[in-house]
Parts: structure tokens; sequence; C-alpha cells
């Protein structure tokens, strides 16, 4: 008999985990409260980088997390990938200097970008910096389009998407998870998997399973389309920025996202967007960009700022909280399929237990 799987959460975690899952041979129930990337997943910068990490076990996850979003591409087809490469000048001096030499050390593909060059490759960007590092592997994802593309091919395999529908608790008989409790009732289960992102930690309590998350909010502004300007992913010292291929160019409100420590947002969305918008009219002169959307979400961050994967304390929980989703997703959402299938524990997820909070 096929073992019955409820994935909690159809952001891009739960998606990727419900594919593999069903393509696997399990029975598997998708719940989302609201609708699939509602929250984090659908107000995403969508980097794909392993540029950003907060150590070598760290980097090695998420380098290994571009190459599975390549091969998730062509396994599947349109995920809402491309692959412009990212041009970065966020620090200078020293610190420019260590982070070639870290990365170069890594065997992670960057190289010196001189100011003539950087001219040449993005000739919108007025004031080209002296030196940037190009690193030519890294993308960007459409995470709606993701996890769209996700749940159609979990549907194939026999996957069931409930939505409009709320985990409230869980089940439990002699020590071990054996389902969730919703507003229409109980629904039993062989494993649950939580990959609900910010709500993960509250739900985790009610049986005594411990993930202490930051206050991390973010705010992405979009402009509206227009004509191609930008050829990378731009990471300057004030704005990280990006153009999507349907012509908005995205921006994050603060600058350096990734290590933004912001706890609250103190100021109200149009103000947000009217400094960012004039962070790149800095940088595109030649440009008039309005913004049409301002995006703002909680980004699942652990207490650590590393990714959460695995078992828990609970027998029959597995838990899946990722920063950054972006980058990790089609990686940690196959290895975690394939763990919770075989009961195989996949070393690469070693570092990351959600055990080490308990």
């Amino acid at each position: 008999m096929k073992p019955h799987i409820i994935v909690v959460g159809a952001g891009i975690n739960g998606a990727v985990l419900a594919y593999h899952l069903a393509q696997g041979g399990a029975q598997v129930t998708l719940i989302e409260a609201q609708t699939p990337a509602s929250a984090a997943s659908g107000r995403s910068f969508g980097w794909i980088n392993a540029s950003f990490y907060l150590d070598e076990t760290h980097f090695h996850l998420r380098h290994a997390g571009i190459a599975a979003w390549q091969a998730l591409g062509r396994e599947l087809g349109d995920l809402g990938l491309h692959w412009p490469g990212c041009l970065w000048w966020e620090e200078e001096g020293a610190a420019f200097d260590r982070k070639e030499a870290e990365l170069l050390a890594l065997g992670y593909p960057c190289r010196r970008v001189s100011r003539g060059e950087f001219a040449v490759l993005e000739p919108a960007v007025a004031c080209p910096p002296e030196q940037s590092l190009l690193f030519t592997s890294e993308g960007a994802v459409d995470l709606v389009v993701a996890t769209e593309r996700l749940l159609s091919a979990a549907a194939a395999h026999g996957a069931v998407l409930w939505t409009g529908v709320a985990v409230t608790g869980f089940r439990c008989v002699g020590g071990r998870i054996t389902g969730v409790d919703t507003p229409a009732g109980p629904v039993a289960a062989d494993q649950v998997v939580l990959a609900t992102g910010t709500a993960t930690s509250g739900l985790a309590a009610g049986v005594g399973v411990t993930l202490p998350m930051l206050d991390r909010p973010g705010v992405l502004v979009r402009t509206l389309p227009c004509p191609p300007l930008l050829h990378h992913i731009l990471a300057s010292p004030g704005q990280e920025l990006r153009q999507t291929p349907q012509g908005h160019i995205l921006a994050p409100a603060s600058a350096a996202h990734q290590t933004d420590t912001a706890e609250v947002i103190s100021e109200t969305p149009d103000r947000l967007a009217g400094q960012a918008l004039a962070r790149l009219g800095a940088l595109l002169p030649a440009t008039n960009l309005r913004a049409d959307r301002v995006l703002q979400a909680w980004r699942p961050v652990p207490a650590d700022g590393l990714p959460a994967v695995g078992p828990t304390t609970m027998a029959g929980l597995y838990i899946v909280t990722l920063h950054s989703g972006a980058t990790l997703a089609a990686l940690v959402g196959r290895l975690a399929a394939t763990e919770i299938l075989t009961g195989v524990a996949d070393s690469a997820l070693a570092p990351f237990r959600p055990a080490r909070f308990a």
C-alpha cells in the first residue's frame, strides 16, 4: 500500500516536495490554507545564487542548489527560470578582494570585471564600478510560475491539492504523528511534512517541537514593464535589482536584502517604493521607472539563518524551512522526499537538522 503523506503548505517548498513524493510512489495530499505561492514564495526576488552563504557547508548546499534548478528545468520544462549571471560590487577594497578569494578557493565560477567591460555589459548603468565580480552560473526564478508548474506535475503523479483549508494541529497516537486536524475534521496520514514557512514554528510548538525563527520582513518593488535594460542581476552597494523576461524590474526595498536584519517595517509601502525608485533612478538615469506593485512578506529564517530540514523529535513529523527557497527548494525538496520515502538520511542535509534547536 502506498504511504499517505500530507504536505502542509503549497509554496515552492511544498510544491517540490509534493512532486518528488508523488513521483516516488506516495499518496500525497497537499494542504494549503490560502492559495499556492500566496506568502513568501509569491513575493520573492527569486535570485538563485551561492555567492551569499554563512559557512562552507551552507555554500556547498547552495552551490548544489543551482545545479538542481538546472536539472529540474530540463526535466519539467518551463519553470520561470532564466540564467543571466550576476554582476556584484556590494563591497569594496579588502572586503571585495576577500570575497573573490573565498569564492575562487571554493571553486565557484567568478571573474573580475573592469569598469570598461562593465560599461559594455550593462550600458544602461550610470557610473560603472571600478571593479565588480561576474558570477556566471547565477540565475533567477519566478517562484509563482515554478510552484504552479510543479503542482501540475505532482497532480499528474496522483497528488491532490486542497486550498483554503487550514491545518490547526496534529493527531498523535503513542507519541507519533498520525495525521492533522482541520476545521472540517481530522485527516489521517503516515507522515506529515511542514513546508509552512513562518507558520512552522507555531504549528510545531503544538507538539513540543522547537524551531525558533527570526523576524525578517521583506518588501519587494516591481516596476511597470519597460524595454530591455539589464542583462544581468545586479548587486550594488545600495540596491539589488534584476529585470524579468517580461520587462519588470524587481528591487528589494533594502540594500543587500539577503543579509538584512531589520525586524520591523517602519514606513508605508508608498515611501519604501519611492526610496527604491530613487535608488534605481540613480543607477539607471535614462529611465522613467514607475512601480506597479509593492509586495510585502515575512521571510522564513530559522534563528541561526540556516535551513531547517529533516525529521523532528516528534516521530512522523518532518520539517522543511528554508532561507532561501529561491536557491534551495529544487535541491532540498528532492533530497527530503528521498529521505522520507526511503528512511535513509542524506549526509548533505545533516548539518541542517531541526534537532539542533531542541
